[in-house]
């Protein structure tokens, strides 16, 4: 997550209450950059956190404040959270943990609030070349096909999709101007051979406004559209989702040779990383080809009776039965998950 610069807050905020405080707060973020979706997601971090402990004067949190509201929220969950499972939990921690340091960073406090480890990322799902073709089969009418086309061929995000407008497309050159993008960077992408053919179609049907919008589909009425088509092309509806057709358009992407900054600028990706993430699912492609040959290469010798290894147990130290926790330095067993005491998750 790109990093944002807010600087540092004036000293006579303290004289404020703490909903003023993170108001402030909240503007200038704002100010520097964030878009309405990073705002959202530290909006609801500090209403956590400050609802928790009843909405006290900034001035007045103490460590045990962070330390209870950590523990409480590892242990329990959130209130109202909408999926209940430990590693969604976590997730949101996570994130909710770097807002908070980053606003107490702002207030100049020094509060130090442990870091929860991230869960390891879910494998990224994509859809396979026969399901793609299933989906085009099943379409009824030339959005379903432009939907699918423009999201496999361009990667576009779902809210990118949506906002699209005639005049952000230019036929001659075969571009799209993203003017509605993530952290408001405008972008241009490519479009591709079955996306131009139908597009060629759509504008012979009738003059269109350059305002008008290309997708006139709300985001539920997006998600329904693609529900329907994966119900009628036999497919589980849980894999057609608009992210999941942008992860398919990136591998493929790969698998056909565009090299990665390349992807980065059409994906719309600030971060490298970010991006790197799908060069990750091409090694295990590589890795499950290469185990796949392998195994039968091997087959024929795996009867080997390999001799045993010798016992040198007696050499070996005792296993400690305790530690110390490495952020209150509290003696906790020596295999805790996570610290009794300030609730820090042990790696």
């Amino acid at each position: 997550m790109p990093r944002i610069d807010v600087g540092k807050a004036p000293a006579d905020y303290f004289k404020l209450s703490s909903k003023e405080i993170v108001e402030r707060f909240l503007t200038v973020l704002e100010a520097s950059g964030a878009d309405e979706k990073t705002v959202k997601s530290y909006r609801a971090a500090l209403t956590d956190f400050f609802s928790f402990v009843g909405w006290k004067n900034v001035k007045d949190l103490s460590q045990d404040d962070v330390l209870r509201w950590r523990v409480e929220r590892l242990k329990n969950g959130f209130l109202g959270e909408k999926y209940g499972d430990r590693r969604s939990r976590e997730t949101t921690l996570y994130y909710y943990v770097i807002f908070l340091k980053r606003f107490f960073e702002w207030l100049g406090l020094e509060l130090k609030v442990p870091q929860v480890r991230r869960p390891r990322r879910k494998e990224v799902q994509v859809l396979k070349q026969d399901d793609i073709v299933k989906l085009f089969n099943a379409s009824r009418d030339l959005l379903d096909m432009l939907v699918l086309a423009l999201t496999l061929e361009t990667g576009l995000r779902s809210e990118e999709l949506l906002s699209l407008k005639f005049g952000d497309i230019d036929m001659e050159s075969r571009e799209i101007r993203i003017r509605n993008a993530k952290y408001d960077e405008e972008r241009v992408v490519v479009i591709g051979d079955l996306t131009y053919q139908l597009l060629q179609q759509l504008t012979t049907l009738k003059r269109f406004d350059p305002e008008e919008r290309l997708v006139p589909l709300s985001y539920s009425g997006l998600y329904k559209r693609l529900k329907s088509l994966a119900k009628r092309a036999g497919i589980d509806p849980f894999k057609v989702r608009p992210h999941i057709l942008r992860h398919t358009f990136a591998t493929e992407a790969l698998k056909r040779g565009l090299n990665i900054v390349s992807l980065q600028k059409l994906l719309g990706h600030r971060d490298l990383k970010t991006t790197q993430v799908y060069l990750h699912m091409m090694r295990e492609d590589v890795k499950n080809e290469y185990l796949k040959s392998f195994r039968s290469i091997l087959t024929p010798i795996q009867s080997i009776q390999i001799a045993p290894t010798p016992n040198y147990s007696a050499g070996y130290t005792q296993i400690p039965t305790s530690r110390l926790c490495p952020y209150c330095n509290s003696q906790i067993p020596h295999n805790a998950r996570f610290c009794p005491y300030c609730g820090a998750r042990i790696q």
